[in-house]
């Protein structure tokens, strides 16, 4: 919805504000008519709205792909309403079918609070942590117990969870679907009564999930949550949804350099679709740049604001500006002013067991292939031939161009 579209409804300064901000970069809002009363009381009565958003630890780190829904989250906590950061420490016991074919194992309760600890620490360099509720699932689910899930499966059909489209594949290719699955959507839409959320943010492969919640409030005798998708980021490629296992992603705890780097390696295309999704700069700024770089401005420029934000957001302003001076030196073939030292022993050594030792190859054979490539330089210098030995000293080692290691060999 454009700007004229919201200001065609209507209403106040404050709402039309804050509607335009909360659908910036989303998929769905939904029922938007809905979404507009409840800013409207919350203006009027001056009570925050309660804003939901559940992850579940499945893994020790988040990625940049996850802070979408988090950006989207701090932009309606800066706009006052209270910001509910749920940790499925519960759920993630089921586990989430979402999107597969096949039934997802459950973690361990030693794997979830290993992976919760870091989850909260990561968010906070997004949301204000001051202002942010944070609560785990288990506080009523738990409690629950076995009458109480069965009195919670009353609420819900099989046929209405049957239409859930990676259920409804499933069984019509005859694939097994465990009963327990459908307990997910249950106690993930059982949160929102515990919660009593207003609205509730997820990416665009959790709409049944949210949907449920709505359902399950409205069983309850609550006001039902309207829900906010946002959509999927896609990662480096530019193609595959931003995953650790398809290697196109971004980590948060990355160091600066190679963040800064990565951003800057995504085509012009790409940029624009993580601009809105990724940066908080206002539609109106975003708009100006791409009309500026329509008219003839180095999209480059747009690129290195982009990276330098990011990078800014999770280190510093001061390491994104040492970042940026990185990448101008490594793209003039020049060296980072800090990289790893290592020490290693057994000179004279070969220089793809040196690779290895020193971490820069993940063995032996991938560094052959990566001095095949033209990607191997010592002091600078390419290396091309797989049989050279190196003799006891010093040497700058870099591989591809973001790895460096000083390496003194004795």
């Amino acid at each position: 919805m454009t700007h004229a579209a919201v200001t065609s409804l209507n209403l106040s300064d404050g709402v039309g504000h804050a509607l335009e901000v909360s659908i910036r970069g989303t998929d769905e809002l939904l029922p938007q008519d809905e979404w507009i009363r409840k800013l409207q009381r919350a203006e009027q009565t001056s009570k925050p709205l309660r804003i939901k958003l559940g992850l579940d630890p499945t893994a020790p780190d988040i990625h940049i792909g996850h802070t979408v829904v988090l950006n989207k989250m701090r932009q309606l906590q800066d706009l006052g309403h209270t910001v509910i950061f749920l940790i499925g420490d519960f759920t993630s016991t089921i586990g989430d079918p979402s999107g597969r074919n096949s039934t997802r194992p459950p973690l361990t309760r030693e794997q979830i609070e290993a992976n919760a600890q870091t989850y909260y620490r990561q968010a906070s360099m997004v949301l204000d942590p001051e202002r942010t509720e944070i609560r785990y699932n288990s506080e009523w689910s738990d409690p629950l117990g076995a009458r109480g899930m069965i009195q919670l499966a009353a609420k819900y059909t099989v046929a209405r969870m049957m239409e859930r489209d990676d259920f409804h594949k499933r069984f019509q290719s005859g694939q097994s679907i465990s009963v327990h699955e459908f307990l997910y959507p249950l106690m993930q839409g059982y949160d929102s009564v515990a919660l009593q959320s207003d609205l509730e943010l997820g990416g665009t492969d959790q709409k049944f999930n949210l949907l449920v919640g709505r359902h399950l409030q409205q069983e309850y005798g609550q006001e039902p949550q309207c829900i906010l998708t946002m959509p999927l980021l896609e990662g480096l490629d530019g193609v595959e949804k931003m995953s650790k296992s398809k290697n196109n992603y971004i980590g948060i705890s990355e160091d600066a350099n190679t963040m800064f780097a990565k951003v800057l390696s995504i085509s012009d295309a790409l940029m624009w679709r993580w601009y809105p999704l990724l940066s908080f700069k206002s539609t109106t700024e975003i708009e100006t740049l791409r009309a500026e770089v329509d008219a003839g401005r180095n999209p480059k420029d747009a690129k290195v604001a982009l990276a330098k934000e990011i990078t800014a957001r999770f280190h510093s302003s001061a390491a994104a500006e040492s970042a940026e001076q990185d990448f101008i030196n490594r793209s003039k073939g020049g060296v980072p002013e800090q990289i790893p030292e290592v020490d290693l022993s057994g000179a004279p050594l070969g220089i793809a067991q040196l690779l290895k030792q020193a971490g820069l190859a993940a063995s032996t054979s991938e560094g052959n292939r990566l001095i095949d490539g033209g990607g191997v330089r010592i002091d600078s210098g390419v290396v091309s031939d797989k049989a050279l030995k190196l003799d006891a000293g010093s040497y700058v080692v870099q591989v591809g161009k973001r790895k460096f290691a000083r390496i003194r060999l004795s």
